[in-house]
C-alpha cells in the first residue's frame, strides 16, 4: 500500500491538475456564454454590458456542474501522464508500490470532490441559476424568448377537481398571471368548461380570475367580473412549472419532489435529479478508472497521443451513455435509482476490468 507521505504528494498533485482543468473550462464557458448573452441583447434598450456579465456569471457554474466528470477524467489523465513524465510513477512501482496502491489518492480525491460538488457547490450554483433565470426572464421575457408563445402552464388538483391553467405571463413570484385561460374538470374527469381571463390572482385557498369569460360546452358564453376557482397550489408551486430540477438546490429536493407530487405535478424530473446527485462521487471514481486504464503506458513505449484520444474517448462514450440513460429515465422508461447508478457502476467496472487485465493479468 501507498505511505502517508507518497500519498498526501500523490493527492496534491491530482488535486490541482482537476481544479487547473475545471477553472479553465470555467472560464471558457463564461466568455463564449457572454459573448452569446451580449449578441441576443444587442436589440434589448437599457441592457449594459455590466448587467449581462453578471448573467452569465451567474449562469456559468450550473453549465460548469454538468463538465465536472470530463474535469476529472482530464485532470486525472493529465496528473498521471506528468507523473509517469518524470518517472516518479516508476519509482513508486520499484518500492513495491502496485497500480492499486498509487490509484488510491486520485480515487479519494475524486470521491471528495465528488461529495464537495453535491453538498456545496451544487446548491450554490442552483441559487445562482435561479436568480439567473429571473434575470433572464426580465431581460429577454418568459424562458428567455420575447413573446414566447409557449408560455406558462399549470395543472392543479383540488376538492372540486382538476384544473389546467395556461397563462402568457407570471409575475410576483407566481401570484399573478396575465391572459389566464383555466380549462376545468369535475372530480369524474369530465371536462366542464373553459374559462378566460385577464388575470389571475393566488388567493389563500383560491384563484381569483378577473375579467372573465366562462365557455360551456352546449351553453352561449358568460361573462363575469370575477370568477373563483378553488385551488390548493402556493405560489411557489405555480412557478415550479417553469423551474427545471437544476435549479432546485439538492437538499430542497426531496421537499419539491414532495410538494410537486401533491399539487398533482409529475415528480420524475427532481427524483432522478436527486438519484443523479447521489450517484456522483461514484460516477467521479469510475472516471478515475477510465483515466488510469489510459494513462499509464511509459512514454518510451510511445502511442501517447492514440492513449490520451482513447481516454478521452472513453470518457465522452460514458457520459453520452449518462445522458442516454437519463433521458429514458425521465420518459419512465427506467426508474430513477437505476437511470442514475448504472452508468457509474458499469463505468467503474469496466475501468476497473482494464486495469486488471493491464496489471495482474
Amino acid at each position: 500500500m501507498i505511505g502517508l507521505t507518497l500519498g498526501r504528494y500523490f493527492s496534491a498533485r491530482f488535486l490541482r491538475m482537476i481544479m487547473a482543468v475545471f477553472l479553465t473550462i470555467f472560464g471558457i464557458v463564461y466568455i463564449i456564454d457572454f459573448v452569446e448573452l451580449l449578441r441576443r441583447a444587442g436589440d434589448q434598450p437599457g441592457v449594459s454590458a455590466g448587467v449581462i456579465a453578471l448573467l452569465s456569471l451567474l449562469r456559468v457554474p450550473s453549465a460548469s456542474e454538468q463538465l465536472m466528470p470530463f474535469c476529472v477524467l482530464c485532470g486525472t489523465m493529465a496528473a498521471f501522464l506528468d507523473l509517469t513524465r518524470k518517472l516518479e510513477l516508476l519509482v513508486a512501482r520499484a518500492v513495491g508500490v502496485s497500480v492499486w496502491g498509487f490509484l488510491v489518492p486520485p480515487v479519494l480525491i475524486a470521491a471528495l470532490i465528488g461529495i464537495a460538488s453535491v453538498g456545496l457547490f451544487n446548491p450554490i450554483s442552483a441559487l445562482m441559476k435561479h436568480h439567473a433565470d429571473g434575470l433572464e426572464a426580465q431581460i429577454f421575457g418568459l424562458n428567455g424568448k420575447p413573446g414566447a408563445g409557449a408560455g406558462l402552464w399549470v395543472r392543479q388538483n383540488n376538492v372540486d377537481g382538476q384544473a389546467i391553467l395556461k397563462a402568457d405571463k407570471v409575475d410576483d413570484g407566481g401570484a399573478l398571471l396575465t391572459s389566464v385561460t383555466a380549462y376545468v374538470y369535475d372530480r369524474a374527469g369530465n371536462f366542464e368548461g373553459e374559462v378566460q381571463a385577464q388575470t389571475a390572482t393566488l388567493l389563500p385557498g383560491v384563484w381569483r380570475l378577473d375579467h372573465a369569460r366562462i365557455l360551456t360546452p352546449g351553453e352561449e358564453s358568460l361573462e363575469a367580473g370575477v370568477y373563483l376557482l378553488a385551488t390548493d397550489l402556493l405560489a411557489e408551486q405555480v412557478v415550479q412549472g417553469v423551474i427545471a430540477p437544476e435549479s432546485v438546490p439538492f437538499w430542497e429536493l426531496p421537499t419539491v419532489r414532495g410538494q410537486t407530487e401533491t399539487a398533482g405535478f409529475d415528480s420524475t424530473a427532481y427524483r432522478l435529479q436527486f438519484q443523479t446527485l447521489l450517484a456522483r462521487p461514484l460516477l467521479f471514481i469510475a472516471m478515475v478508472l477510465i483515466a488510469a486504464a489510459f494513462s499509464l503506458r511509459f512514454f518510451r513505449f510511445g502511442g501517447i497521443a492514440k492513449m490520451i484520444g482513447g481516454g478521452v474517448g472513453a470518457g465522452f462514450v460514458l457520459y453520452i451513455a449518462t445522458k442516454v440513460v437519463g433521458d429514458l429515465g425521465s420518459a419512465g422508461l427506467l426508474s430513477a435509482p437505476v437511470a442514475a447508478w448504472s452508468p457509474a457502476i458499469v463505468g467503474g467496472m469496466l475501468g476497473a476490468l482494464a486495469l486488471l487485465h493491464q496489471e495482474d493479468g
